[in-house]
């Protein structure tokens, strides 16, 4: 479980150029309208295509549930200038007594601009920080080599690759696998601060 702090709808995290906080009902229409793309939809594995009507409420409904409940952190991102406007999302879901699954996607419009980077560091960092969840792990549709150097750029290691369900494209996909442990993520920031020395 996480930590009480999480639980509270008025919890953010704060990276150089966004904000990841629980999202709400006034953020809908932005989700749909990012969801309902097909280059996004494509490499993931709940967000169905065409996105229906409602799909983002549902959504926020479970999300906010599941951040109440210290099960989950499920937060969009939203640029630090403009906290209205929902450009992703990204999730800690509980996997077992003490591993976490990460998944996270993008409007099309913010791609290659390093902010899933930037979201995946910050989350990750929460999830070590606020819990304790000794592994976090992530799949990766291999038709998407983006989303796989954003995990390997926060430290995530190719542990292989394998068959995922994926119940909005009603079929096992192929994934690349990755994961990292809590050491790892300790050891990378060892890293970092000695590196800054």
């Amino acid at each position: 479980m996480f930590s009480d702090i999480v639980a509270d709808d008025v919890f953010r995290l704060e990276t150089r150029r966004l904000w990841l906080r629980w999202p709400r009902l006034s953020d809908a229409a932005a989700i749909e309208r990012y969801c309902s793309k097909w280059e996004v939809a494509r490499h993931t594995a709940r967000i169905p295509h065409p996105y229906p009507k409602g799909g983002a409420e549902r959504y926020i409904y479970a999300a906010r549930e599941a951040n109440t409940l210290g099960r989950d952190l499920k937060l969009v991102l939203t640029p630090i200038g403009a906290p209205r406007l929902v450009i992703g999302a990204a999730s800690l879901e509980r996997n077992d007594a003490d591993r976490l699954t990460l998944g996270y996607s993008l409007a099309a419009e913010a791609w290659g601009r390093g902010l899933a980077t930037e979201a995946v560091a910050a989350i990750v960092d929460a999830a070590f920080t606020l819990s304790r969840f000794e592994e976090i792990e992530a799949s990766v549709h291999v038709e998407n080599p983006a989303s796989g150097r954003v995990l390997a750029k926060n430290g995530f290691a190719h542990v292989g690759r394998g068959w995922r369900d994926a119940p909005a494209r009603g079929a096992m996909i192929e994934c690349d696998l990755y994961a990292l442990t809590r050491e790892g993520w300790d050891a990378r920031g060892r890293a970092s601060a000695l590196e800054k020395a």
